[in-house]
């Protein structure tokens, strides 16, 4: 009975959230016409309102994170002309500017400054940059005699996982590129180091952790080692670093991508007999930013772009067939009773947007795709800047009720970078093609097709 009164209730629900019309039509208005009660804004947004957006989360963000130490016992300022200690924090604030999520949002910091010339954006990726890198030398001859120890640095001169290097180190190198000059080879050469030689591998030489079982693929990892070995390329010209990138994505979406739904499993244990597949979309968000990257660094004449293009139209093939009427994608890509998941969204639009913007996809058929995923993202974008309904950091599991609950916080870091990104490829996108509502839909604009 208590089952019959939901179904009952539910569709009394999606009834109710259609626009109802009694009033008699005419031929001077259309029924089909009329404009629905859509949930997320539609329509093609622009590049003047993705700015003040964009703007919005960059001074949440200049003031959230900090850019200076104090020492945790006295609470005083700490520069690095004193003695470093294991006392030694970053100055209160909302995010830490050293963790693989600060890289991805380096990296929309960045973008963000390649694409408008506002310095802003720049600066506030090579002040902590700098912060960092003054403070390099002292942490690891503190490291050197205190290795039991804790300390801010420690990810860094210590790895004990790709997430604490690899983004970091991806953020480095392509802030090289915009100008950064402080040295920091060490962390690029330490990456390199623990990538190719020190984190655990299987027989065939394919990525993997040890938790929380020996021998687990996790998806994230694609994107906390791939970028940073396409960097690692370009600055070194060694074509090492590009073959293993595709030799490690090819293992993984071996293995993980599954070719009848067209999206990627979360985890996978090396020889268990079966392999739940659990679609938490954060994870596909990775895979999806890690094939960009790919189709972006990959050297013209390298073997595997071909086959990273085709992943790429694969992999949006499933994606935008579970895309959510309202523009967002759930925590469980195929689960439409789990929750609307903005972190994912935004790597989507990204990653959509760029494609267009690069010349990798039809304009027609996927940048509407991308506009109504950011017209989502854009609603969870609050007055403060902070950006909501983002899944905080996630481990690995084998049951649905794991990612289901996972709460979600706008203190979850994960949501900045994503959302820095898609802004900056759907300004670059709206300046090189024109939108419109043709029969009632967007479309490309005729003068654009």
């Amino acid at each position: 009975m208590k089952k019959m009164i939901f179904v009952f209730l539910f569709f009394s629900f999606w009834v109710q959230a259609q626009k109802n019309i009694t009033t008699a039509s005419d031929a001077t208005a259309p029924l089909h016409a009329l404009k629905p009660d859509y949930p997320t804004p539609y329509g093609v947004p622009s590049v003047s309102d993705i700015q003040k957006t964009i703007d919005r989360v960059f001074e949440y963000l200049d003031k959230a994170t900090p850019s200076n130490f104090v020492d945790k016992s006295s609470g005083r300022p700490w520069t690095p002309e004193l003695r470093y200690s294991d006392q030694v924090v970053f100055a209160k604030g909302d995010f830490r500017p050293i963790s693989y999520e600060w890289g991805v949002t380096y990296s929309g910091m960045l973008n963000l400054y390649q694409l408008t010339g506002e310095t802003k954006y720049r600066d506030y990726v090579f002040k902590r940059l700098n912060l960092i890198s003054s403070t390099l030398e002292s942490a690891r001859k503190f490291d050197e005699t205190n290795k039991a120890k804790a300390h801010t640095l420690k990810g860094l001169i210590q790895p004990k996982a790709l997430d604490d290097i690899g983004a970091m180190a991806m953020a480095v190198l392509k802030a090289k590129k915009s100008g950064f000059s402080s040295d920091m080879s060490y962390v690029t050469q330490r990456a390199s180091d623990f990538i190719l030689k020190e984190e655990h591998r299987l027989p065939d030489g394919t990525l993997v952790r040890i938790r929380p079982l020996k021998n687990t693929m996790w998806l994230d990892d694609v994107y906390m080692a791939i970028p940073a070995l396409l960097q690692l390329g370009i600055a070194s010209k060694d074509e090492k670093y590009f073959d293993e990138s595709f030799k490690q994505f090819s293992a993984y979406q071996k293995r993980m991508f599954n070719p009848s739904l067209n999206v990627f499993m979360h985890g996978y244990l090396e020889g268990a007999e079966a392999h739940p597949e659990f679609h938490w979309a954060r994870a596909n968000g990775w895979a999806l930013l890690t094939t960009s990257e790919m189709l972006m660094y990959l050297p013209a004449n390298h073997p595997g772009r071909r086959f990273m293009l085709g992943q790429l139209k694969n992999h949006l093939k499933g994606l935008m067939s579970l895309q959510d009427g309202t523009g967002f994608w759930h925590q469980l890509l195929d689960k439409n009773d789990s929750y609307l998941e903005t972190s994912a969204t935004a790597i989507y639009a990204y990653v959509i947007a760029n494609a267009v913007n690069k010349g990798w996809l039809d304009p027609k058929i996927y940048a509407p795709s991308a506009i109504l995923a950011w017209n989502a993202v854009n609603s969870r974008v609050n007055a403060q800047g902070q950006v909501e309904g983002t899944c905080v950091g996630t481990g690995l599991a084998w049951d649905p009720a794991f990612y289901y609950f996972r709460p979600i916080s706008p203190f979850a870091a994960h949501g900045y970078g994503p959302t820095l990104l898609a802004g900056s490829a759907m300004m670059e996108m709206l300046k090189k093609y024109s939108f419109e509502i043709n029969d009632s839909a967007v479309h490309l604009s005729e003068k654009d097709k």
